[in-house]
């Protein structure tokens, strides 16, 4: 199909892949940004299905003397929050971020010019949907990212930071980059 005119379907990749990659304004499109945050999800699964076949729950493993890989379970949010809940909060959970992720496309949509803001939003819906996947097949978020630094001893037991996950990191750099996108929005329109 490599003569097809003006006005004709070429069925060739650029077509494919230009579909949805622009968005009306210029920006990246849509595509990209799903295709992103599938990126996240991706990972954060394949990490998470890596720990679970290597580790049993309560395992850690050093790495350094500040790192180590572990399996904990969360049923809660960050920081564990709501873990002793009866087990409702599963559900509320695997809802908040199916509806915060539709809210997301939305903005993605109304804001296509936007590109750190669309990084950053994209960012947590990837992360929030890898963290649903988990309550939906196993009913906690698995998590195997363990820090510890003396200097959160006054806060954390031992100094050792909340364990966590690629997805949860996804949805950390998103929630910085929507505060930096804010400040350069507010300084562009001081001047």
């Amino acid at each position: 199909m490599a003569g097809a005119g003006k006005g004709g379907k070429s069925g060739g990749s650029a077509a494919v892949l230009g579909k949805g990659t622009r968005g009306a304004g210029g920006g990246p499109g849509l595509g990209l940004w799903l295709g992103l945050a599938a990126l996240v999800i991706v990972l954060d699964q394949l990490t998470k299905t890596l720990v679970i076949a290597s580790f049993t729950l309560g395992d850690s493993q050093r790495v350094t003397d500040f790192f180590n890989l572990v399996r904990v379970h969360n049923t809660g949010a960050a920081f564990s929050f709501l873990a002793g809940a009866s087990g409702w909060q599963r559900w509320f959970f695997v809802g908040l971020g199916l509806a915060a992720s539709a809210f997301i496309v939305w903005m993605i949509r109304s804001h296509p010019t936007q590109k750190l803001f669309c990084f950053a939003v994209t960012m947590i819906m990837g992360g929030a949907l890898g963290n649903v996947i988990d309550r939906l097949l196993h009913g906690h978020v698995v998590d195997f990212l363990q820090f510890r630094f003396a200097i959160l001893e006054p806060l954390f037991p031992g100094g050792y930071f909340p364990s966590f996950n690629i997805a949860d990191s996804a949805i950390t750099l998103g929630a910085a980059c929507v505060i930096l996108d804010e400040i350069l929005r507010v300084r562009r329109a001081g001047r």
